[in-house]
């Protein structure tokens, strides 16, 4: 095999497990009653930590055979794998909707990051990384505080999957810019900044967590998917020294796929709010207005018939027939 179809093949691995890590989260946060941010005595939630690293470690292992602008955009295949997975293995599946979500949003990413170059990549000063730090700590915190003013359960975990995809990305920014300086002589030199990127990745795992109670998951791991990667380029470009592709032209197309990207997550969004909330008691599900007539009483179901004339004290009614239509 060669290394380009090696570092295909290591990229789409990586995806799937990433996808896999998101469909154990969703189940985690939609059965678990304890903690939303760090269910810590789930046992599917450590499996699912280890799916991340998997594929973090797969993506790592794409990008030593082959070239950012392949590996980045495969990564964005994320979404489009989860949808299947879910509907195989827990029976979750998505409507036309959540599926056009996801795909504009990946082909959107998928657009955005393969007109990306790093190239020209440069390195961060300690007091641009301690500032950019800094900004990413109030951002998040913004982030969080909204999520807890918003109302609606889907707002608020697209929200928080929001403030995951920042500290994701920053984490990736910051891993960038400690092994650029890393040196085999001295390999605790940096270990200020490896603990910041580390509490911005375990920061971000914790609130990819809690996006997905109540939100289902394309949402959720879809805004963490493309957030993610569009802040870490959002700094290469600004403090790396990073450009898009074929100048003028690749940047108006750059902002034509995030705007895509951007509309996707709308799509996925609209989609899980137009979705009733379960009723705890589960109540049997009666045909929707779109599935053809509107719903009807059914036998042992209280009918208002409205007044009846006569005086007689009492009326039997027989009823043979499945359903009958009452008078509002």
């Amino acid at each position: 095999m060669s290394p380009l179809m090696l570092s295909v093949a290591l990229a789409l691995a990586s995806a799937v497990a990433y996808a896999a890590a998101a469909i154990v989260q969703e189940r985690v946060a939609a059965s678990a009653a304890g903690p939303r941010y760090a269910p810590l005595r789930s046992p599917g939630w450590w499996g699912s930590v280890v799916l991340n690293g998997v594929g973090a470690t797969l993506h790592v292992a794409a990008l030593a055979y082959g070239p950012l602008s392949l590996v980045q955009p495969l990564g964005a295949l994320t979404i489009v794998f989860a949808l299947p997975m879910a509907a195989l293995f827990v029976g979750r599946r998505a409507g036309r909707r959540a599926w056009r979500g996801a795909l504009m949003a990946t082909a959107g990413l998928a657009g955005l990051l393969s007109l990306t170059s790093g190239a020209e990549a440069g390195s961060l000063a300690d007091g641009e990384r301690w500032l950019l730090a800094g900004a990413t700590f109030g951002a998040v915190v913004v982030l969080f505080t909204a999520a807890h003013l918003v109302g609606r359960s889907v707002l608020r975990s697209v929200v928080l999957a929001a403030a995951a995809g920042v500290s994701f990305g920053i984490a990736s920014v910051l891993t960038k810019a400690v092994a650029e300086e890393w040196t085999p002589r001295a390999p605790l030199a940096e270990w200020t900044g490896l603990l910041v990127l580390s509490v911005f990745a375990v920061a971000g795992l914790l609130l990819s967590q809690a996006s997905y109670r109540g939100a289902g998951l394309a949402a959720p791991l879809a805004t963490v998917t493309v957030v993610n990667p569009v802040v870490a380029a959002a700094v290469g470009l600004t403090l790396f020294g990073e450009s898009f592709r074929y100048g003028t032209a690749g940047t108006v197309a750059a902002l034509i796929c995030g705007t895509v990207a951007a509309a996707g997550l709308v799509q996925l969004t609209l989609d899980r709010m137009a979705v009733a909330p379960e009723s705890p008691s589960s109540a049997p599900e009666t045909p929707s207005a779109s599935d053809g007539d509107a719903p009807r009483p059914e036998i042992r179901q209280g009918v208002d018939v409205g007044a009846v004339p006569g005086s007689r004290p009492d009326l039997e009614v027989e009823v043979r027939s499945r359903a009958v239509a009452g008078r509002p």
